[in-house]
């Protein structure tokens, strides 16, 4: 079972996506801040981080820079309110490989999450994907 490493500072967002990526059939380890995930991935492995962008403190981007340096090869997906922003002013993200705009559509998470973890694992099964869909609807976030 692959590990992602959750990261949002909103309460709300953080335990739907919990859920809905473990419905999907993900390990998933949560944090509510950048000093707690620093922490978490400095002592245990994962193969994806997902990070909010705009949280307290340190920015998801910066988060992704720290993580990178004590695990390089761990490929990093932020969420941002601000994508169309951050694409227009051409802010750097060097350590971020996929910048997703919120809102989302859970379609568009999950083609990023195989596509990243494509060299470690098969794409997800559908069946698992369906029950996502199923947990987004009864969520009513579908």
């Amino acid at each position: 079972m692959k590990r992602i490493l959750l990261v949002d500072d909103e309460p709300a967002i953080l335990q739907s996506l919990r859920m809905i990526l473990t419905m999907a059939g993900y390990e998933v380890e949560t944090a509510w801040s950048s000093q707690e995930a620093l922490e978490l991935a400095g002592r245990e492995a994962f193969d994806l981080m997902i990070t909010d962008f705009n949280m307290p403190g340190m920015k998801g981007d910066e988060l992704a820079v720290g993580v990178k340096a004590c695990r390089p090869g761990l490929p990093v997906l932020m969420l941002s309110g601000s994508a169309e922003i951050l694409r227009a002013t051409g802010r750097a993200l060097p350590a971020v490989d996929v910048l997703l705009g919120k809102p989302f559509r859970f379609d568009e998470l999950r083609r990023e999450i195989e596509r990243l973890l494509a060299p470690l694992v098969a794409a997800t099964s559908q069946e698992q994907w369906s029950e996502v869909r199923q947990g987004e609807a009864a969520l009513g976030i579908a």
